[in-house]
């Protein structure tokens, strides 16, 4: 089906998007994973693009492109060349950005905008830890006010870009008493004393992610780290968490999309008994019933994208596009990776890779369980 979500502009942004793919990533994608992170001289390489301030006003660096659709444009390309680029630079121009936008000081926006902006400082959010995950009110790290300084200390786990950021965004308790309604969210720089990061975690896939944890002893910030409001971080969070599930979706739908287009090309080559595996009936049907599911979905999701466009998305639609997504996405690799047989098994073949990539989105931006349980409050249940 015609998607009506984008006008030429749009296009034209995608086109530029996927020749800095074709020209910097899709050829070292091999080099990345092995690293298991991406080099700098990438995010610089997007920054100069101007990919990473889409939400940034120009006079910090960025574009102030005031539409939506644009993030997503670059979370569908960069999700098909690999479920990790989305991850790893959507955290920072999709995430990150509206926290650094809509919640500092014009002191801060001069001090890390233009950074940002150029790629010379990554970002990263530290939201879960180890005995929290997707429950953020629960919250261990805390932020105790020493006369007009605040010390942190705690530990984040799973945290994108956690290995190489520059600058964190930490959710922090500063009031316990009032448990979720006393968080607040610090800038934390990477260089400040008492910051340390810990190895690269060793994941089930998304190789070319720097994933880490991150620890805080006696880390000394001040009301000029303090992003948004002291004790209003939950609410700053949960204002834009909507975002970040909705980049979620896009991203997880467009990989599906990507590896369910090349699995189809396979089984139109890849013959059996003397005929092509995707002209037997088993396998015809199975197919149109993934593309459908797909294309369906995609309709969803592109009526959040426009609604979000517009500032209208609720948490509960959010909700409803990340889980869904995450769980279309794991289908459809499934049924890829089977219909690619035995090799589909092979890491050298990117289905194999894919499926491997996407098992954490049922995970992540907050599980699928939590994301029903959201639906089902909204539903009186």
């Amino acid at each position: 089906m015609l998607r009506q979500v984008y006008d030429a502009d749009h296009e034209a942004f995608r086109a530029a998007v996927r020749e800095f793919l074709d020209r910097s990533v899709r050829p070292r994608v091999e080099e990345f994973a092995a690293a298991r992170s991406l080099p700098r001289e990438l995010w610089r390489e997007a920054g100069r693009q101007g990919f990473l301030g889409l939400e940034v006003p120009e006079e910090h660096g960025g574009s102030a492109a005031g539409d939506y659709r644009y993030n997503a444009v670059l979370g569908e390309e960069l999700s098909k060349v690999g479920a990790a680029f989305s991850s790893c630079l959507g955290i920072h121009y999709d995430v990150v950005a509206p926290y650094l936008v809509e919640l500092t000081t014009p002191e801060q926006k001069a001090r890390w905008l233009p950074g940002f902006c150029a790629g010379e400082i990554v970002t990263a959010i530290g939201m879960t830890e180890p005995s929290g995950g997707s429950d953020l009110a629960a919250l261990r790290t805390t932020a105790v006010r020493d006369g007009d300084r605040w010390v942190v200390n705690g530990t984040k786990t799973f945290i994108t870009n956690g290995y190489s950021a520059d600058l964190v965004i930490v959710a922090a308790r500063t009031s316990p008493e009032k448990r979720a309604r006393g968080i607040t969210l610090f800038a934390v720089e990477s260089w400040t004393p008492g910051f340390t990061r810990g190895r690269k975690l060793d994941k089930v896939g998304q190789d070319e992610s720097d994933t880490a944890e991150l620890f805080f002893d006696d880390v000394v910030v001040t009301d000029a780290e303090v992003v948004g409001s002291v004790d209003q971080g939950f609410i700053h969070m949960m204002e834009r968490l909507p975002q970040e599930r909705l980049g979620s979706a896009v991203a997880n739908l467009a990989h599906a999309a990507q590896i369910l287009a090349e699995t189809i090309d396979y089984t139109k080559q890849r013959t059996a008994f003397g005929r092509a595996i995707g002209s037997f009936q088993h396998n015809k049907f199975r197919i149109a019933e993934l593309v459908t599911q797909v294309e369906v979905t995609q309709a969803y999701v592109d009526q959040c994208v426009l609604a979000h466009t517009r500032r209208e998305l609720t948490a509960v639609d959010a909700a409803k596009a990340k889980w869904w997504t995450a769980q279309v996405q794991n289908d459809v690799l499934d049924a890829c990776v089977q219909l690619y047989g035995g090799y589909g098994y092979m890491n050298e073949y990117r289905v194999a890779r894919a499926w491997r990539d996407a098992r954490v989105t049922k995970i992540w931006a907050g599980s699928n369980e939590i994301m029903k349980e959201l639906i089902g409050r909204d539903l009186g249940l």
